[in-house]
């Protein structure tokens, strides 16, 4: 049988009385954002293309912005990227077989994506991948028109707005289950 002594006893019922009166008060790690703070990083683009924001782009406005910006990762022409940079950067941007095996298939945007939506809100939140957030709304939509063309999707002179970029029907989009099919 083990015993404790009362002076045992004592600091440990001290130190858990004080640990837990730390914890009430938490860790006191940041502070409170309010809604001016949090706004830039509020960007969700829905698939029915809520949320996105004024502006228009061609794919001849996103192949110049994308030879200045793009190139150098993705690779010419959208093809793939260049030794040394990381292998997610490297695969190409179009192109792919329809999927028909999840599992075997090489994902692209055209095979995979379901919603054309996407390619903005992504490229919006996350490229230039060592600069991200730094592209203007028009700069995202013409190099999303440019993707979209490359990919044979939309034509080589149709603008991408808040209105048209929805309306693009990705090839894939029915290959998903939704999940709140409510919310389309």
């Amino acid at each position: 049988m083990f015993t404790h002594s009362a002076p045992i006893t004592a600091a440990w019922l001290a130190l858990c009385l004080a640990a837990g009166a730390a914890f009430a008060e938490g860790p006191n790690l940041g502070k409170p954002l309010d809604a001016a703070t949090i706004a830039p990083w509020d960007i969700s683009i829905e698939s029915d293309g809520s949320g996105l924001p004024p502006g228009t782009g061609t794919p001849a406005q996103g192949a110049r912005i994308y030879a200045e910006k793009c190139a150098q990762c993705h690779g010419p022409d959208g093809k793939g990227g260049v030794a040394g940079v990381t292998a997610a950067l490297l695969a190409p941007l179009f192109g792919g077989d329809p999927i028909t095996d999840i599992s075997a298939a090489t994902k692209r945007i055209a095979n995979f994506w379901p919603y054309s939506t996407t390619i903005f809100d992504y490229v919006r939140r996350a490229m230039p991948w060592q600069q991200p957030m730094t592209l203007t709304n028009e700069e995202v939509y013409a190099l999303t028109a440019y993707i979209l063309a490359l990919n044979k999707l939309i034509g080589e002179n149709d603008a991408m707005n808040a209105q048209t970029l929805p309306k693009v029907k990705m090839p894939n989009r029915d290959g998903f289950i939704m999940r709140f099919p409510e919310a389309m």
